[in-house]
Protein backbone atom coordinates (compact mmCIF):
# COMPACT_ATOMS: atom_id res chain seq x y z
CA UNK A 1 0.00 0.00 0.00
CA UNK A 2 1.40 3.53 -0.31
CA UNK A 3 0.63 5.99 2.60
CA UNK A 4 -2.92 7.11 1.59
CA UNK A 5 -3.88 3.72 1.20
CA UNK A 6 -2.83 2.48 4.33
CA UNK A 7 -4.65 5.53 6.50
CA UNK A 8 -7.90 4.45 4.54
CA UNK A 9 -7.03 0.94 5.70
CA UNK A 10 -6.92 2.52 9.04
CA UNK A 11 -9.44 4.53 9.37
CA UNK A 12 -11.53 1.67 8.05
CA UNK A 13 -10.32 -0.55 10.98
CA UNK A 14 -11.49 1.89 13.22
CA UNK A 15 -14.30 2.41 12.36
CA UNK A 16 -14.93 -1.67 12.07
CA UNK A 17 -13.76 -2.16 15.92
CA UNK A 18 -14.11 1.17 17.37
CA UNK A 19 -18.54 1.28 17.09
CA UNK A 20 -18.13 4.85 18.62
CA UNK A 21 -15.54 6.32 16.03
CA UNK A 22 -16.56 9.15 13.88
CA UNK A 23 -14.64 10.96 10.77
CA UNK A 24 -15.31 13.94 10.35
CA UNK A 25 -14.37 17.12 8.19
CA UNK A 26 -14.59 18.94 4.82
CA UNK A 27 -15.29 16.39 1.93
CA UNK A 28 -14.32 13.47 3.70
CA UNK A 29 -17.29 11.84 3.26
CA UNK A 30 -16.16 12.07 -0.40
CA UNK A 31 -13.08 10.70 0.08
CA UNK A 32 -11.19 14.14 0.98
CA UNK A 33 -9.29 15.80 -1.52
CA UNK A 34 -6.41 13.20 -1.21
CA UNK A 35 -9.19 9.92 -0.93
CA UNK A 36 -7.70 9.04 1.79
CA UNK A 37 -11.41 8.51 2.92
CA UNK A 38 -12.32 7.50 -0.13
CA UNK A 39 -15.22 4.54 0.08
CA UNK A 40 -15.65 4.88 3.95
CA UNK A 41 -19.11 6.52 3.86
CA UNK A 42 -20.38 3.90 1.49
CA UNK A 43 -19.07 1.63 3.85
CA UNK A 44 -20.31 3.01 7.33
CA UNK A 45 -22.84 5.18 6.69
CA UNK A 46 -23.20 8.78 6.43
CA UNK A 47 -24.13 8.82 9.95
CA UNK A 48 -20.56 7.89 11.09
CA UNK A 49 -18.28 9.96 8.21
CA UNK A 50 -19.96 13.25 7.21
CA UNK A 51 -18.66 16.15 5.62
CA UNK A 52 -18.53 18.99 8.42
CA UNK A 53 -19.35 22.87 7.64
CA UNK A 54 -16.07 24.45 6.36
CA UNK A 55 -15.10 25.90 9.59
CA UNK A 56 -11.74 24.50 11.80
CA UNK A 57 -12.82 25.65 14.68
CA UNK A 58 -16.10 24.06 14.85
CA UNK A 59 -14.28 20.61 13.46
CA UNK A 60 -11.98 21.02 16.46
CA UNK A 61 -14.57 21.92 18.88
CA UNK A 62 -17.09 19.08 17.80
CA UNK A 63 -14.53 16.67 18.17
CA UNK A 64 -13.45 17.76 21.82
CA UNK A 65 -17.61 17.67 21.80
CA UNK A 66 -17.73 13.91 20.85
CA UNK A 67 -15.18 12.78 22.73
CA UNK A 68 -16.26 14.31 25.99
CA UNK A 69 -18.97 12.29 25.72
CA UNK A 70 -16.82 9.05 25.27
CA UNK A 71 -16.81 8.98 21.71
CA UNK A 72 -13.88 8.81 19.34
CA UNK A 73 -13.55 11.60 17.12
CA UNK A 74 -11.70 11.65 13.76
CA UNK A 75 -11.29 15.14 12.50
CA UNK A 76 -9.66 16.15 9.52
CA UNK A 77 -8.24 19.63 8.65
CA UNK A 78 -8.19 19.55 4.78
CA UNK A 79 -4.72 21.12 4.83
CA UNK A 80 -2.50 21.49 7.78
CA UNK A 81 -2.36 24.90 7.19
CA UNK A 82 -6.02 25.36 7.66
CA UNK A 83 -5.58 24.61 11.28
CA UNK A 84 -4.70 28.49 12.46
CA UNK A 85 -8.45 29.08 12.95
CA UNK A 86 -9.34 25.90 15.61
CA UNK A 87 -5.76 26.58 17.18
CA UNK A 88 -7.63 28.34 20.39
CA UNK A 89 -9.93 24.94 20.46
CA UNK A 90 -6.75 22.47 20.28
CA UNK A 91 -4.66 24.48 22.95
CA UNK A 92 -6.71 26.26 24.96
CA UNK A 93 -9.50 23.39 25.30
CA UNK A 94 -8.72 20.41 23.97
CA UNK A 95 -5.02 19.93 25.24
CA UNK A 96 -6.15 21.26 28.77
CA UNK A 97 -9.46 19.65 29.44
CA UNK A 98 -7.98 16.41 31.91
CA UNK A 99 -5.58 19.31 33.60
CA UNK A 100 -8.38 21.73 34.17
CA UNK A 101 -11.05 19.16 35.42
CA UNK A 102 -8.39 17.74 37.92
CA UNK A 103 -8.71 14.31 35.88
CA UNK A 104 -12.51 13.90 36.30
CA UNK A 105 -12.98 14.02 32.13
CA UNK A 106 -10.96 14.22 29.37
CA UNK A 107 -11.03 13.99 25.29
CA UNK A 108 -8.39 11.20 24.97
CA UNK A 109 -10.79 9.90 21.99
CA UNK A 110 -9.59 13.46 19.80
CA UNK A 111 -7.58 12.40 16.67
CA UNK A 112 -6.76 15.46 13.77
CA UNK A 113 -5.20 14.24 10.88
CA UNK A 114 -3.93 16.98 9.24
CA UNK A 115 -2.01 17.01 5.50
CA UNK A 116 1.33 19.08 6.13
CA UNK A 117 4.40 20.27 3.90
CA UNK A 118 4.82 21.25 0.25
CA UNK A 119 4.09 19.36 -3.01
CA UNK A 120 5.82 21.20 -5.32
CA UNK A 121 2.96 23.94 -6.23
CA UNK A 122 0.96 24.63 -3.54
CA UNK A 123 1.49 27.86 -2.86
CA UNK A 124 1.74 29.58 0.48
CA UNK A 125 -2.08 27.97 2.06
CA UNK A 126 -1.26 24.69 0.80
CA UNK A 127 2.70 24.15 2.12
CA UNK A 128 2.70 24.70 5.84
CA UNK A 129 4.28 22.35 8.57
CA UNK A 130 2.62 23.97 11.71
CA UNK A 131 3.71 20.93 13.75
CA UNK A 132 6.37 23.30 16.04
CA UNK A 133 3.22 25.30 17.10
CA UNK A 134 1.63 22.25 18.74
CA UNK A 135 4.52 20.01 20.28
CA UNK A 136 5.32 22.85 22.40
CA UNK A 137 1.69 22.56 23.80
CA UNK A 138 1.07 20.16 27.41
CA UNK A 139 -1.88 17.93 26.87
CA UNK A 140 -1.63 16.89 23.37
CA UNK A 141 0.77 14.24 21.07
CA UNK A 142 2.06 15.32 18.17
CA UNK A 143 2.79 12.37 15.39
CA UNK A 144 4.56 12.56 12.02
CA UNK A 145 4.64 9.08 10.08
CA UNK A 146 7.01 9.00 7.97
CA UNK A 147 5.77 6.42 5.78
CA UNK A 148 2.60 3.77 4.51
CA UNK A 149 3.09 1.18 7.76
CA UNK A 150 3.97 3.93 10.57
CA UNK A 151 0.94 6.31 8.86
CA UNK A 152 -1.42 3.27 9.75
CA UNK A 153 0.39 1.64 13.45
CA UNK A 154 0.23 5.73 14.22
CA UNK A 155 -3.43 6.08 13.92
CA UNK A 156 -4.61 3.07 15.56
CA UNK A 157 -2.15 3.72 18.40
CA UNK A 158 -3.76 7.20 18.68
CA UNK A 159 -7.53 5.44 19.15
CA UNK A 160 -6.44 3.72 21.88
CA UNK A 161 -4.09 6.83 23.29
CA UNK A 162 -5.39 8.32 26.84
CA UNK A 163 -4.40 11.88 24.92
CA UNK A 164 -5.11 13.45 21.96
CA UNK A 165 -3.15 13.32 19.38
CA UNK A 166 -2.66 15.32 16.34
CA UNK A 167 -1.39 13.17 13.07
CA UNK A 168 0.72 15.84 10.47
CA UNK A 169 0.81 13.49 7.43
CA UNK A 170 3.25 14.67 4.68
CA UNK A 171 1.09 15.09 1.67
CA UNK A 172 4.51 14.56 -0.71
CA UNK A 173 5.00 10.93 0.73
CA UNK A 174 0.80 9.93 0.14
CA UNK A 175 1.91 8.00 -3.27
CA UNK A 176 5.21 8.17 -3.35
CA UNK A 177 6.20 5.70 -0.90
CA UNK A 178 5.31 1.67 -0.54
CA UNK A 179 5.58 -0.81 2.07
CA UNK A 180 3.71 -4.11 2.77
CA UNK A 181 0.85 -3.16 5.34
CA UNK A 182 -0.93 -5.48 7.89
CA UNK A 183 -4.38 -5.79 7.23
CA UNK A 184 -5.78 -6.03 10.45
CA UNK A 185 -5.30 -3.74 12.76
CA UNK A 186 -1.63 -3.02 14.85
CA UNK A 187 -0.17 -0.03 16.20
CA UNK A 188 3.33 1.42 16.97
CA UNK A 189 4.35 3.13 19.81
CA UNK A 190 3.20 7.17 20.21
CA UNK A 191 5.69 6.95 23.26
CA UNK A 192 9.28 7.42 21.62
CA UNK A 193 10.54 8.82 18.42
CA UNK A 194 12.54 6.92 15.66
CA UNK A 195 15.49 8.39 15.39
CA UNK A 196 17.40 7.27 11.78
CA UNK A 197 20.67 8.93 11.61
CA UNK A 198 22.54 8.62 8.71
CA UNK A 199 25.96 9.64 7.89
CA UNK A 200 27.66 8.09 10.95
Amino acid sequence: MNMCEAINSALGFALKEEPRSLIFGQDVAFGGVFRCTAGLKEHFGSHRVFNSPLSEQAIAGFAAGVAAMGGKAIAEIQFADYIFPAFDQIVNEIAKYRYRSGGIFNVGGVIIRAPCGAVGHGGLYHSQSPEAYFAHTPGLRVVIPRGPKQAKGLILAALDCPDPVIIFEPKILYRSAVEEIPIDGYTMSLEHADIIRTGI
